[in-house]
């Protein structure tokens, strides 16, 4: 992975930094990634699951059938080894 460094950066854009990044619970450097990321991803990008489900859709596919592919965001138990 790459490094970047960046210098000069004014004392209250550091500390809006340090706020932000309180604010969504990761450290500066995390926060800085993400707005780096948001930054540079394409607007019009397509993502699979959405792109999916629009043909799901056209293809006449109820909302209740294509809820089916929706991902289960519980978190898993884990394995018991008793």
């Amino acid at each position: 992975m790459a490094i970047l460094t960046v210098r000069n950066l004014p004392d209250e854009v550091h500390r809006a930094l340090r706020v932000r990044a309180a604010m969504h619970g990761r450290s500066t450097e995390a926060e800085v990634r993400a707005i780096l990321e948001e930054a540079v991803r394409p607007e019009g990008r397509i993502r699979l699951g959405s792109l999916l489900a629009a043909i799901g859709r056209r293809t006449g596919l109820s909302d209740e059938d294509v809820a089916v592919f929706e991902r289960d965001k519980t978190p898993a138990e884990p394995l018991r080894f008793e």
